[in-house]
């Protein structure tokens, strides 16, 4: 514990006062509390850095329990003792470390040092030292004081607070400290760049206001972490940001952080530290592989199937089955209806025009599940409006994608049964069919308000389809009794 000359303390740092007599009402007599003195002592005691004082001669007057656990010096043994030649620094090391101390007290401010001294059992230990001038009454140097640490604990401390500066300042991954009440407390410019917003717009604001989607998901690990710690492997949560420009999907690979503080008897949770990085791209990478990988497999199953159908019209059904798994809903496949007494499909490419007119081949079942069946129906054109989709598609030999945008269930339904498709399509895709140099229709698939738009990487999926249905229904077409070479 702290000691000096008496009860740990000096003239010089806290002179000793004589104990006053206080009474009450009717002259009653109130005990004092803690004099001066005893305060002082609690107070350095209970000090995390080492403290010694001196006088101005240069003398111990105070030191602290911290300063007896670094040196092993008790303060008995060294309050008293003139500097710290002959017992806490090597005797070549002792003029120069006192010169330096002593020199403290006549410099403005608190000088840093670094002193190798000497353990009470006969190690060294380096110390980082701060002293400062105590002033008397009249403003003269009355003493100096010493706080000193490991110099070892003093760099831990200083590479934290230097790692925790990095971290909100220069870090190329998102870092942001959650609160107990779940809001950001603190925001690096690389998270909040990933938020769109500034800095310290986020402070204080609950999550569901930052992000429009994968707020519970993240709301549920905070609240994980902060009852039980941090889970053992970063987490993946896909999330909807709000920005000027719209919502953005953005997926943020997370690792989670338990903050306690390091002040309290028992872990106290200040909040929780989340750390993230945007994985997106990859993400995106990845699923367009995975799902190139699953197509290119059913376009192999559905040639090996079609390859052991008897009849053409069924293989360029089972090509139109295996394209619908994962892909569309619904499906068409409509052939053109050549002018009379011409083949199969339009003229080629360098042939005259003539109006198109289409006739249901095969289509899906409108309710309900099961493969995909040729009509088989009397021929007539099926009743396309002008400017419909597949009219569209045999025009222009190439793909046309529509969708009925963000519109009331009511409309849509009007808008999908305008155009001859079951009442529950929203999104469609036609891809023309082509062989020999001739369109022989038009395929057409169809997704419902559960699936998302096509995308260009859907349209070259379902050229490929269209191409091996094309093959199909021109043998179909080459076979047909009464035709040459039958």
């Amino acid at each position: 514990m702290s000691a000096s000359r008496r009860r740990g303390t000096t003239d010089e740092l806290g002179p000793d006062e004589p104990e006053r007599r206080r009474d009450g009402p009717g002259g009653q007599h109130v005990p004092d509390g803690p004099d001066g003195s005893d305060l002082l002592a609690a107070l350095l005691d209970g000090m995390d850095a080492a403290l010694c004082a001196f006088d101005a001669a240069g003398v111990v007057t105070h030191w602290n329990r911290e300063a007896e656990r670094i040196l092993g010096w008790s303060a008995a043994e060294a309050v008293g003792r003139h500097g710290f030649a002959g017992w806490a620094v090597r005797s070549a090391d002792a003029e120069e470390v006192e010169r330096r101390l002593m020199a403290a007290m006549h410099a403005p401010g608190r000088q840093v040092h670094e002193f190798a001294l000497v353990t009470k059992d006969g190690g060294r230990v380096l110390v980082r030292t701060q002293s400062a001038a105590v002033r008397g009454p009249d403003g003269t140097p009355a003493g100096l004081y010493c706080a000193f640490s490991e110099v070892h604990a003093q760099i831990d401390l200083e590479r934290s607070i230097a790692l925790s500066e990095a971290l909100f300042e220069d870090a190329s991954w998102g870092v942001v400290l959650i609160d107990a009440d779940l809001r950001p407390a603190i925001v690096n410019a690389h998270a909040a760049h990933a938020l769109g917003t500034g800095r310290t717009a986020p402070l204080g604001r609950p999550l569901g206001e930052l992000l429009s989607q994968g707020v519970e998901e993240l709301e549920g690990v905070l609240t994980h972490v902060l009852a039980e710690g941090a889970p053992p492997a970063p987490a993946e949560i896909w999330v909807g940001v709000r920005t000027p420009e719209g919502e953005r999907r953005r997926c943020w690979r997370s690792g989670f952080v338990r903050l306690a503080s390091p002040l309290a008897e028992e872990p106290v949770p200040l909040g929780v530290a989340w750390l993230f990085v945007d994985v997106t791209d990859s993400r995106h990478t990845e699923q367009e592989a995975s799902l190139l990988r699953f197509r290119t497999n059913q376009l192999h199953r559905a040639a090996r199937a079609a390859a052991e159908c008897d009849d053409p019209l069924e293989a360029a059904t089972v090509h139109l089955d295996f394209a619908l798994a994962g892909f569309a809903d619904h499906a068409l496949v409509d052939r053109v209806r050549p002018p009379s007494g011409t083949g199969a499909g339009t003229p080629p490419d360098d042939g005259p025009a003539a109006p198109v007119r289409l006739v249901r081949a095969a289509a899906t079942p409108t309710t309900g599940q099961g493969p995909s069946l040729p009509t088989g129906g009397p021929g007539l054109p099926v009743r396309y409006a002008a400017g419909h989709p597949a009219l569209q598609c045999v025009e222009r030999n190439g793909s046309v994608r529509a969708t009925v945008g963000p519109a009331p269930a009511d409309q849509a339904r009007e808008w999908a049964l305008a155009r001859q498709w079951p009442a529950d399509t929203v999104h469609a895709l036609c891809a023309v069919l082509r062989s020999r140099g001739r369109t022989l229709g038009v395929v057409t698939f169809l997704r419902t308000a559960g699936r998302a738009p096509f995308e260009r990487t859907d349209a070259a999926h379902a050229e490929d389809v269209a191409v091996r249905i094309a093959t199909a229904l021109d043998l179909a077409a080459l076979l047909e009794p009464g035709r040459p070479g039958r």
